[in-house]
């Protein structure tokens, strides 16, 4: 009996020893799939300084440039999580996500990305990774832009791939209903509310006519002398690519105006004034019209949220010498 007693407690031992063995690498691996503000502040000082430097620069040589980059990080964070993926560029064995319908044609920026790694791979090469770049490039420019600040968890690294299927299939439609926009962003573990601020980007930013052609001619919740300014540059056939602003207002200021257009039927995109149709996402809107510290607030929190999608950490992807090629 004694030896059976033995016997059990040292299996015991053994058994408690391995779990805490798993328990130690199940912290190490949690810990190490965690963003961190400061994750480049011993290995690659310089990389936020020199990141908002050249967003500064972009921006101010077009304006335009800050919605761009902006957007980049959304189309990237929707496809895959927020993991570089949408930089890449096809090759011969290999279909990117460039080409996908959501990005073929309007997706821009990636000239600056590559200036910005550039200069970035200058300072500390193969540390700071083109989906951190995304990520900081786009509070940068709402900075720019007169928008609010917030602090860019760091420490994603660049996937191999891309999905062309999935960038088809995820990044939402500029023609969805309300609850199609609800279930993309609920599938990124972004709640209703989270999708009706993300949403207020459209406070900058132009979008082709191709893209609301339809809503200006044929629907009938949108303002009649909106519509009708919008047609000379957009007719029935014809003229694809031809740009209108998201905010009439302010184009290039980012503000709360987007939602004082929702509220006065001045919605650009179909998707846009579904957050302002009678739905659940009226009340909402309503408050970022007469709060833009509100609507702000909600922003940047919804934005790091975000930037929380699936990132690859650790040990996993890598760290991309050029954002449009594997290494």
């Amino acid at each position: 009996m004694a030896s059976s007693s033995s016997s059990s407690s040292s299996h015991n031992y053994s058994y408690s020893n391995s779990l805490s063995i798993i328990m130690f690498l199940l912290f190490l691996s949690a810990a190490s799939a965690q963003l961190s503000p400061t994750f480049y502040d011993t290995s690659c000082p310089k990389a936020l300084p020199t990141i908002q430097a050249a967003v500064r620069s972009a921006v101010a040589g077009e304006r335009r440039m800050g919605a761009s980059l902006l957007r980049l990080h959304f189309h990237d964070c929707f496809v895959q999580g927020c993991d570089g993926s949408v930089l890449l560029d096809d090759t011969a064995t290999f279909t990117g996500e460039k080409t996908a319908g959501p990005n073929k044609d309007s997706l821009r920026g990636f000239d600056v990305v590559d200036s910005i790694k550039k200069q970035v791979e200058a300072v500390c090469s193969q540390t700071v990774s083109c989906a951190d770049i995304l990520a900081v490039a786009a509070r940068d420019s709402v900075v720019a832009l007169g928008g609010p600040s917030w602090m860019v968890k760091l420490g994603r690294r660049d996937s191999t791939t891309a999905s062309l299927s999935e960038a088809n299939s995820d990044i939402p439609s500029p023609a969805s209903d309300l609850s199609a926009l609800i279930s993309s962003f609920s599938k990124k573990g972004l709640s209703t509310s989270d999708m009706v601020t993300l949403a207020g980007a459209h406070t900058i930013g132009q979008a082709r006519c191709t893209t609301f052609r339809t809503r200006i001619y044929n629907e009938t919740n949108i303002n009649s002398a909106f519509a009708a300014s919008l047609k000379s540059n957009c007719p029935s056939t014809g003229g694809d690519d031809n740009l209108s602003p998201l905010d009439l207002q302010t184009p290039t200021v980012f503000d709360n105006n987007y939602y004082n257009n929702l509220a006065n039927q001045k919605g650009l995109l179909h998707s846009d004034q579904q957050l302002f149709n009678g739905g659940s996402t009226d009340s909402q809107v309503n408050s970022y019209t007469t709060d833009a510290g509100k609507f702000s607030g909600d922003f940047t929190a919804a934005i790091v949220k975000m930037g929380d999608v699936s990132p690859l950490t650790g040990t996993q992807g890598q760290i991309r010498i050029n954002c449009r090629q594997v290494n």
